[in-house]
């Protein structure tokens, strides 16, 4: 599966949480949404600017460059439902459950271990969640 054709499958079953998802589908669907989120970061600093900030905390001196993040937050809501989708069908085709999308609430240990659970090979043929995913 190519990258056009990731993003479309994602973004056609937006909010499709049974099935299952190839791991070029779910990570060609990862780098387009770190591609639009740094896209419409750029964006937002051009189009609103931005501001520096520099204050006295926590015993250094720490420069903050603020801006308002109009498009980089629409952008994220947009992708919200189709990220949680793609993952939970990335986590059916490993024969795991969708409710493991729930450590990404737990800092940095919750992360990897999920991140060691889709990079993981999906099921070579039918597991509970249905028919392997089309190539």
């Amino acid at each position: 599966m190519d990258f056009q054709t990731a993003v479309k499958t994602c973004l056609s079953n937006y909010a499709t949480f049974d099935g299952r998802a190839a791991r070029p589908e779910f990570w060609w669907f990862v780098l387009f949404g770190i591609i639009a989120h740094i896209l419409a970061n750029m964006l937002d600093q051009i189009l609103f600017g931005g501001t520096v900030v520099h204050s006295y905390g926590h015993g250094m001196w720490m420069t903050m460059y603020g801006h308002p993040r109009f498009l980089s937050s629409i952008v994220w809501l947009a992708l919200l439902l189709p990220n949680l989708a793609v993952g939970a069908r990335r986590l059916h085709d490993t024969g795991k459950t969708a409710w493991l999308l729930l450590l990404m609430l737990v800092p940095v240990l919750g992360w990897l271990v999920l991140l060691y659970f889709v990079a993981q090979p999906g099921d070579a043929g039918a597991n509970a969640y249905g028919p392997p995913p089309a190539a």
